[in-house]
């Protein structure tokens, strides 16, 4: 489960609307490497039936299957430092691998 804090679905909220997405959603993915896992967020405007659909705090939140099972427990929140604003990801289950035979993120990229 993905928990979109409330700030996060706030600037979420006000960035779809200012772009005028019809039906807002966004996509969860893989960037990096299978050792230094980072995801990245991404207007989902290519949902297809084999992606993972869930939502939370009023955001549909879309992920490749393959992404989904590496994703079991994390958030999606936004802050503001300085000048700088982002939305930080985090999943739980990151992390590097002993076996990458049994590693749900090594296999989504």
């Amino acid at each position: 489960m993905i928990e979109i804090t409330d700030r996060a679905a706030t600037e979420l909220k006000f960035l779809l609307e200012t772009e005028g997405i019809e039906q807002p959603a966004i996509r969860v993915y893989i960037t990096g490497s299978t050792t230094d896992v980072q995801y990245g967020l991404a207007v989902a405007d290519d949902i297809n039936e084999f992606d993972v659909i869930t939502e939370n705090n009023g955001i549909k939140i879309v992920m490749s299957p393959d992404v989904a099972a590496g994703f079991s427990d994390g958030s999606i929140d936004f802050v503001v430092d300085g000048t700088s604003k982002n939305f930080i990801i985090q999943n739980a289950d990151t992390g590097t691998c002993d076996n990458c035979e049994e590693c749900n993120i090594c296999d989504a990229e």
